[in-house]
């Protein structure tokens, strides 16, 4: 129980995945598998299974085997715990990713100072937490404080460079996935 190896796969990010990487549209691999757009659609976003039939042509149109895309699937329910280092000082600035493997959201921590020099900008939303200690961060050209307990979200795409302003400050970078398309709603809300 609570094993994820129990729970069906989910092989809809699989299958975009490996799609995005041949720079294939829906539309030629439908034409390639036989298969319609819309179904691959809603295989890519989990909405339908394929059957082992629809998997098979769906890998031939992929250049790969239904075994590989099975292989490359996320579970549909895991756990997974990523234990906290030694508790001893770290005299030099360090970061470590607070999630294993391939999901929609990536978690670091920084721990110490940053380049405060280098720009980022990352291509979805993301929120810094101030877990310990304080930070300086530009963005829009703007430049916000942040202390203990602070957060700041920013929109994909936002340039933006941080600072620590404080030793052994630890910040929490939680971020949706490069490899997710993050849809943005430009309907006016009523």
């Amino acid at each position: 129980m609570g094993d994820h190896k129990e729970q069906p796969l989910r092989v809809g990010a699989a299958v975009r995945r490996r799609r995005r990487a041949l720079d294939l549209t829906l539309a030629v691999v439908a034409e390639r598998s036989g298969l319609s757009v819309p179904f691959l659609s809603q295989i890519e976003n989990e909405r339908a299974r394929p059957s082992q039939t629809s998997l098979e042509k769906l890998a031939d149109a992929l250049r790969t085997t239904a075994v590989e895309l099975l292989a490359a699937a996320d579970p549909a329910c895991s756990v997974d715990v990523v234990r906290a280092e030694g508790t001893e000082e770290w005299a030099e600035p360090r970061v470590r990713s607070l999630v294993r493997g391939h999901h929609q959201m990536h978690a670091s921590e920084f721990t110490g100072d940053h380049d405060a020099g280098r720009e980022l900008q990352f291509r979805n939303d993301q929120l810094m937490y101030v877990a310990e200690g304080a930070v300086e961060i530009e963005a829009e050209g703007r430049a916000y404080r942040l202390g203990r307990g602070d957060t700041l979200y920013l929109t994909g795409g936002v340039r933006h460079r941080w600072r620590a302003t404080v030793p052994e400050t630890r910040l929490l970078v939680v971020a949706v996935a490069e490899h997710i398309e993050a849809l943005r709603d430009t309907k006016p809300r009523r």
